[in-house]
């Protein structure tokens, strides 16, 4: 385990560094657009659209790291009761396991405690979104060709996290009172995901009834 990951994952719960834009870059003009809508109490819904005038893979790209950012912390505040012992299988209820697979040790899809594919997760999330060649930081360098199948891949396992958490840890969530907070970031991933049909629906099933309350 890397030096970074026991750090965001020890029980004083340092997380991990958060990837951030460079003031003055156009990332970053659009990183506080999209903050701005949302502190204005903007619908989500709404707050999700595209910019006038925007590029749409500027636009996903500032998203994903931001819901990177978040999903990571919403981790980290339940990963002490998310133990080898307590989810042995990394899982959203009876019905969904998930199986880690990479292109280096896990070339198959192998079946892994909740800790153990959280870290190689968010550890594979960090270097993809740190790689110039997909996530360019300058202006004006294109976007590979690839980068919409990697942004789906990496939102689809975003969202395993929240299943997850949902079906597994929400007591913990409501006790320490951020209930509306995990919510109001799952709502705004959801809306996102669906504004540019990021997402399978098949993927999307463990959350179906939770979601059509919620997301109106």
């Amino acid at each position: 385990m890397s030096h970074a990951l026991k750090q965001v994952f020890n029980k004083d719960r340092t997380f991990r560094p958060k990837r951030k834009f460079e003031p003055g870059t156009q990332r970053f003009e659009l990183h506080k657009k999209a903050q701005a809508s949302l502190n204005a109490g903007l619908d989500l819904k709404v707050a999700v659209q595209l910019p006038p005038g925007e590029e749409q893979n500027d636009w996903v790209a500032v998203h994903v790291v931001d819901f990177f950012n978040r999903i990571n912390l919403i981790y980290g505040t339940i990963s002490d009761y998310c133990t080898e012992q307590s989810c042995p299988v990394m899982s959203g209820g009876p019905k969904y396991e998930y199986r880690w697979q990479d292109e280096h040790k896990y070339r198959k899809p192998t079946a892994l405690s909740a800790p153990q594919y959280m870290n190689l997760l968010m550890d594979w999330i960090e270097v993809q979104i740190n790689n110039e060649d997909i996530f360019p930081t300058n202006v004006g360098t294109p976007f590979p060709k690839n980068f919409l199948p990697v942004v789906k891949k990496i939102l689809s396992r975003l969202f395993r996290v929240f299943v997850h958490v949902y079906i597994h840890h929400f007591d913990r969530i409501t006790q320490m009172g951020s209930e509306a907070h995990v919510n109001t970031c799952y709502k705004h991933f959801y809306y996102f995901v669906k504004e540019f049909n990021l997402i399978d629906t098949k993927e999307l099933e463990p959350l179906k009834e939770m979601t059509s309350r919620m997301c109106h």
